[in-house]
């Protein structure tokens, strides 16, 4: 049986462990050159080598982990191109905020990790943000969910309030104002749209509005046409349907949950560990940072205990996963919709 990880686990104490440890993730067959691409054969490691002087430390600190490639000369540590360069936050500290949120089903708020790891709540936040950078996953190369004989499940929901209120073009045109509610399905609340695979992947997207059009793209893009469809009654999933092996609906507004192995359970458990998450530890979400909440809880889900992952698995996929993913703090705030 695998060791529990805890935050007593030297990684987390010691930054020495904690690059050790990087590097064992992202190079397990030796250092390769973030910057080349070459291989451990042409790198050696520089012992000794000091960074340069400060007003604090005249003589300048060891850098440990820092090596040189012989292919193009430019030297390099584990975290150059990574979501951790540049980061004055010891590196024990960033694998103790990785380990926790990848290790929390609901996720981990700044505020836990400023009083966890005794750093200001900015950088707390900061440092989650760009955690969830490096969750995203590469939908076009992981190949779509489902195939065939395989079941997908498809919905949308609507969370928080929107940052700014949408009016369709119709009564934009005609000068009307946002509706409120009603049969619009939440017209001033934020659309997520979700595609799961029983027994497998979810992925989630947030859109400005659900339209037939717009679901269409994400389930073509993200689903095997060779896959078993199912959905509620909703009309956005009527024409795309008929593109698929089968499609099958279950009709909520008639009580009607499950038939046989038509439903959409699995899809709406997704949702409300989603929405526990977002409700009772983040409290409060920016539009223009939720698809990065949706990377996060995608990211657990994807590795969850019932596939066979652990903590300590789900975290070690986590550190392979970041490099190439660096993000700045003027990038934060750029929104992502599908």
């Amino acid at each position: 049986m695998t060791e529990k990880m805890t935050l007593t686990h030297p990684i987390f104490n010691d930054p020495d462990k904690a690059r050790q440890h990087l590097e064992a993730q992202r190079w397990p067959n030796g250092p390769v050159c973030p910057h080349c691409g070459a291989t451990s054969e042409h790198i050696k490691a520089i012992t000794g080598a000091r960074a340069n002087p400060s007003r604090a430390n005249p003589e300048g600190a060891e850098r440990r982990g820092l090596y040189q490639c012989n292919a193009c000369r430019q030297q390099f540590t584990a975290t150059v191109k990574t979501i951790f360069e540049r980061s004055k936050i010891p590196l024990n500290k960033w694998l103790a905020a990785t380990y926790l949120i990848t290790s929390s089903k609901k996720g981990v708020s700044a505020h836990q990790i400023h009083r966890s790891l005794g750093v200001t709540y900015k950088t707390a936040w900061f440092m989650l943000h760009r955690i969830r950078e490096a969750m995203g996953e590469d939908n076009a190369s992981s190949g779509p969910l489902g195939g065939e004989g395989m079941t997908i499940e498809a919905d949308e929901t609507y969370i928080g309030k929107r940052d700014v209120p949408y009016v369709s073009p119709r009564r934009a045109k005609e000068g009307r104002k946002p509706t409120k509610s009603g049969k619009s399905g939440g017209a001033q609340k934020r659309t997520v749209v979700a595609l799961v695979e029983r027994g497998g992947r979810v992925r989630s997207f947030h859109v400005r509005v659900a339209t037939v059009d717009q679901v269409r793209k994400i389930l073509v893009q993200n689903a095997s046409r060779k896959s078993k469809l199912y959905t509620d009654e909703s009309r956005l999933y009527i024409t795309t349907g008929r593109e698929y092996a089968e499609h099958e609906t279950v009709n909520h507004s008639s009580k009607e949950y499950v038939r046989g192995e038509v439903h959409t359970n699995t899809i709406e458990n997704t949702f409300s560990v989603f929405k526990r998450g977002m409700t009772g530890i983040y409290q409060h979400c920016g539009e223009a940072h939720l698809f990065r909440y949706l990377r996060e809880f995608d990211f657990r889900y994807n590795r969850r205990t019932a596939l066979g992952w652990n903590d300590r698995d789900r975290h070690n996929a986590l550190l392979q996963a970041t490099g190439g993913k660096r993000l700045t703090y003027r990038r934060i705030g750029e929104a992502s919709l599908a």
